[in-house]
């Protein structure tokens, strides 16, 4: 059953599934919600493993309250805090897709206490600024600058708006400018022929990173959607390592 709390005026909506602890978070990606194939397949997993398990929509995404465009990458952190705050105790293994990958760096960077490991798959850390502005043009730069907008293409649908709010005050949420301590176990999983996440960016987070008990795996072939049974079997047996190791 869907479950809802509010937060800076919009309802945040999350399914948490009561089990054992440590329990496992799943953080989606930009424009994904709560009921996408990864989330759900762990669900299940965290289920007949007796796991507690919270999947949840970030504001202006899925079934929570707000828009997209009146989001950011600090308002959709804080999103996932207050949830997982209200929804959890103690500390929680991170699974984070994309976007998600990168709020969960954040929250372990912020809030260590409340983060028992980390599995990132596609992490996209820093993507406003290393994505989205550094491969703007320059029409496409004064779009944004003038109008607060631009319209990007997206493969999985309607173009994405980006606005320039979400450009600038990510640059207060960057974790590749600054030291990264994550002093619990991490693992990190990227597809080869990841279109939307390149390799280069697991392998830079990897290196820029620092912590005692950090892997990366590639799979050769392995897409963006990163949720194929191979794949969806690897996030489990990631998942099932860090746990092992907290």
């Amino acid at each position: 059953m869907t479950q809802t709390i509010t937060r800076a005026g919009h309802s945040l909506a999350y399914h948490a599934t009561p089990g054992r602890g440590p329990g496992v978070v799943f953080l989606g990606g930009l424009r994904s919600d709560m009921s996408g194939t990864k989330a759900v397949a762990l669900e299940e997993w965290a289920r007949a493993s007796g796991r507690a398990f919270l999947r949840l929509d970030y504001s202006g995404h899925g079934a929570s309250g707000g828009t997209f465009e009146g989001g950011s990458i600090g308002d959709w952190c804080a999103d996932a805090l207050a949830v997982i705050e209200a929804a959890t105790e103690g500390p929680q293994v991170l699974v984070g897709s994309s976007m998600g990958g990168w709020i969960a760096l954040l929250v372990a960077r912020d809030r260590p206490e409340r983060v028992a490991g980390l599995v990132t798959i596609a992490a996209a850390p820093d993507f406003t600024e290393d994505g989205y502005w550094a491969g703007f043009t320059e029409k496409e730069r004064l779009a944004l600058m003038t109008h607060g907008r631009v319209a990007v293409p997206s493969e999985y649908g309607e173009p994405f708006v980006i606005t320039r709010h979400l450009i600038e005050e990510a640059r207060d949420r960057l974790v590749l400018r600054t030291p990264l301590e994550l002093g619990m176990p991490v693992r990190m999983l990227q597809g080869t022929a990841d279109d939307a996440v390149p390799v280069e960016t697991a392998t830079r987070l990897i290196a820029h990173a620092s912590g005692g008990d950090i892997r990366l795996t590639l799979v050769k072939g392995a897409d963006h959607r990163f949720s194929g049974p191979e794949e969806l079997a690897l996030i489990r047996e990631a998942v099932t390592e860090v746990l092992a190791r907290v």
